[in-house]
């Protein structure tokens, strides 16, 4: 118990004077002018918001989706003896009277989570305000995942983080801060989970039992003690209602599901033409190609060096043609040149950055001297954006590429802007302390503001390093500048999924590594993984050598394509996954404990994962493996390589050589699959594969498919199939649901079922006995059939 309002340098509520319940939130009040404000979000969100004024400040958020809606079934306020009760359908908090702590129950009564020394603060000895913490118990056998783009284990468990984004040039593992801040983690006890969302932008921390093992925290360097607490009560739940309150990305176009090439630099247009032509010429897969900095004239945002790309819109073009879409780099710096148009528009309106005494910040980065704007300030966002019209409307770049948005300052001790910078924040006026962790966030959203404006009627397509809560609503990320070793590949698998279950699935990374060149067997087992995230991008910097898929040798280069190859026949899988992550909101990529939370096997693996709902990936993290372990979690599980299927539940050794990664798809799954193509959209899909894998048990899946690009689809021109197996040792149905109006290019389905254990020698379609042609391959039957049908049964004769 607090009986005195300060220990030490802390300060703590007091006890409870009074409270009153509104329609949708109830205010408590303490004896030393703390204000608690429970706001009933949904059924299964709370949000926690505390003032030690006896008021709160004007409530604003760039994390909170404005779009969305919330809404609950039940809110009751009760008033005990010791505690007041604030209950939802699902969700029961106590708040003691004499603590001021709470303890959150799910409905049936068991403890998700509770307050150890609850809200303190103490004021800021620098710059007023107040320091705020939350102390939480450590739950028995508690565990900890999520925020965003850490770069250690994913179990958090005994560690301590902050998010200020950083610009870390060749990050190490367990270097902290990076560049992203995404103050989101999910709590997993008892086979429970729940989430708390810290929406606080200041520099912020989160302590799960390093201090002190029984207790965890997060606290700020300012601002409010403002956070949501998410029910689950599976993993899966809470993520699908943090991405629902943050939001998600629009569809992206299918070709930033292909694969993309990039350098630091592709200069001149003639070195640009030469990779084109290679990637045709030796047949690999390509969609985008990417102009680093060096495109500029002397690193001016907005401008082309014309010497090194004397035509820009005709190499635009050419590479259209040849099925590359282009991708240029922005950075936010601004060189400070009075005879250069952007800088001049930006600082005779005002649109820069100043320090608190009224100079402009100015920092060198790239161009040498800079000015940075204000992409807090909404005026400067639609300048901004309008200045999008020559590179994406006129001459027809495709993407853009948003770099050193942290912001990275050079030359500076802690390589960023100073704190006293000042910031409109939407008219919320603040400085770089509150307004640092956004910056990039802001910058992104005015860069996908104006892509999407000029890019119509096709859809935009956005890359930032920097980021926090909410920026997946405009783009897409990268996990930074990473190194060409064994470590970063295992980083990079860690990293991506981190932000998958942090609420941010469209993320890659720098394949190779970006710094020093990596060795052939590494560079194919760095393909072999990134084959299965989100966003597929080798980037490398030409300080340390070529990258391109055909400079490790002929044997690496035909792996390579392979697994190219292999990323271009799954883009209706991915796509349709994607389709998932924004309209279920499920993470692209899963992590085992997010398949089953329950199997205390899957807590601390890292290595594993699933991409989309069927596909197991087990990438090889270590030189010169001849096979590796993993763990197969529960269900049946075929290799894709051989086609054998084993039970889960268990640990397997594989034989691999640089051939193979590990593989398995979940029993009963159906894939579809494209044939292979050199682009999106170089030849016209006539026949969609569907792989389909024998279970006993009923397995459903699920095909998205569009135009692939433009707006048709919110036109209701898609489609959304859902595909559903039930098997035994007799017979197996496939049967299929379309919803929508979209008619594809195709109208033919070629079906391979595999692992069935009998030979048919009934087959019906619609209820109808036919004569479907099946052919045999191995422990594979091959069927082709109309793609609309209803279901498909194929049985022996008894």
């Amino acid at each position: 118990m607090h009986d005195s309002f300060s220990i030490g340098p802390d300060l703590y509520p007091g006890t409870l004077v009074k409270y009153i319940k509104e329609k949708d939130h109830v205010d408590l009040y303490t004896s030393h002018n703390v204000v608690l404000r429970i706001s009933i979000i949904t059924d299964n969100i709370l949000r926690f918001r505390y003032s030690t004024e006896s008021f709160f400040q004007p409530d604003f958020s760039y994390a909170i989706n404005p779009e969305f809606v919330g809404g609950f079934s039940e809110f009751r306020c009760e008033d005990k003896s010791d505690v007041i009760i604030v209950k939802t359908k699902t969700i029961i908090c106590k708040i003691n009277k004499q603590t001021f702590n709470k303890t959150i129950c799910d409905i049936q009564g068991t403890v998700l989570n509770e307050d150890e020394k609850g809200f303190h603060w103490e004021p800021h000895p620098s710059y007023g305000g107040e320091i705020v913490k939350m102390c939480k118990i450590v739950q028995e056998k508690e565990h900890f995942f999520g925020l965003g783009d850490k770069p250690s284990s994913m179990n958090m468990k005994g560690k301590r983080f902050k998010l200020w984004g950083s610009d870390v040039y060749g990050f190490k593992r367990e270097q902290d801060p990076l560049y992203k801040n995404i103050p989101f983690y999910i709590g997993l006890h008892h086979d429970t989970a729940y989430g708390i969302f810290f929406d606080n932008t200041f520099s912020t921390h989160f302590d799960f039992g390093s201090e002190r093992r029984s207790a965890s925290s997060f606290w700020a360097d300012g601002g409010e003690m403002n956070y949501y607490f998410i029910h689950g009560p599976e993993m899966l739940h809470v993520v699908s209602r943090y991405s629902h309150l943050t939001g998600v990305p629009e569809l992206p176009p299918l070709w930033v599901l292909g694969y993309h090439q990039c350098k630091w630099s592709y200069f001149p247009e003639s070195k640009v033409v030469e990779v084109a032509e290679n990637f045709r010429k030796l047949k690999i897969p390509c969609d985008a190609l990417y102009l680093d900095i060096d495109y500029m004239d002397g690193f001016r945002c907005f401008t082309w060096d014309l010497d090194k790309f004397p035509k820009p819109k005709k190499m635009v073009s050419n590479l259209k043609d040849q099925g590359f879409k282009t991708v240029v780099i922005i950075d936010p710096g601004i060189k400070v040149d009075d005879q250069y148009d952007i800088f001049n528009q930006a600082f005779e309106r005002g649109y820069f950055c100043k320090r608190a005494d009224g100079p402009y910040m100015k920092g060198k980065v790239w161009p040498g001297d800079c000015y940075f704007p204000d992409f807090t300030n909404p005026e400067v966002r639609t300048w901004w954006a309008g200045l999008f019209k020559e590179l994406i409307e006129d001459i027809g770049v495709h993407g853009v590429w948003n770099d050193m948005n942290e912001p990275a300052v050079f030359e500076t001790e802690n390589k960023t802007f100073p704190d006293d910078v000042r910031h409109n924040y939407d008219g919320n006026f603040c400085s770089h302390r509150k307004a640092h962790n956004i910056y990039g966030m802001q910058m992104a959203r005015a860069s996908y503001e104006g892509v999407k404006k000029f890019a119509y009627p096709n859809r935009p397509f956005l890359i930032t390093r920097s980021l926090f809560a909410g920026t997946q609503r405009f783009s897409s990320a990268w996990t930074g500048d990473n190194l060409a070793t064994w470590e970063h590949l295992w980083l990079a698998n860690v990293q991506c999924q981190r932000m998958c279950i942090s609420g941010y699935s469209f993320i890659g990374s720098d394949v190779g590594g970006f710094i020093e060149q990596p060795t052939p067997e590494l560079y194919v087992r760095w393909i072999q993984l990134a084959t299965f995230h989100p966003f597929f991008r080798t980037h490398s910097s030409g300080d340390h050598g070529d990258q391109e898929p055909w400079s490790f040798g002929k044997a690496s280069l035909d792996i390579v394509r392979k697994y190219i190859e292999l990323r271009y026949q799954l883009l209706p899988y991915l796509y349709s996954t994607f389709y998932q992550y924004i309209h279920k909101r499920i993470p692209f990529l899963r992590p085992l404990y997010l398949y089953d939370q329950q199997d205390p096997d899957t807590h601390f693996r890292d290595d594993e994962f699933l991409c989309g709902d069927h596909i197991l990936v087990a990438p090889v993290l270590e030189p010169n493996s001849r096979g590796r372990y993993l763990y197969l979690p529960k269900g049946t599980w075929f290799n894709y390589w051989s086609g054998v299927s084993l039970d889960g539940g268990e640990e397997i050794w594989e034989d691999l050589d640089l051939n193979k990664i590990p593989l398995y798809i979940r029993a009963g799954a159906v894939i579809p699959m494209y044939p292979i193509q050199q682009y999106v959209g170089e030849k016209e899909i006539e026949l969609l594969t569907l792989h389909v894998y024998y279970s006993q048990e009923k397995v459903t899946s699920y095909l998205y498919e569009d135009s692939g690009d433009g707006y048709d689809y919110k036109r209701d021109q898609f489609n959304t199939i859902q595909f559903t197996v039930r098997s035994n040792h007799t017979f197996i149905t496939l049967t299929q649901s379309i919803n929508g109006n979209y008619k594809p290019s195709y109208d033919v389905y070629e079906i391979i079922i595999h692992g069935l254990p009998f030979t048919p020698t009934l087959t019906h379609l619609d209820n109808n006995p036919e004569n479907i042609v099946i052919q045999k391959d191995g422990t594979k039957l091959i069927l082709k059939t109309n793609r609309e049908f209803g279901e498909i049964r194929l049985s022996v004769d008894s």
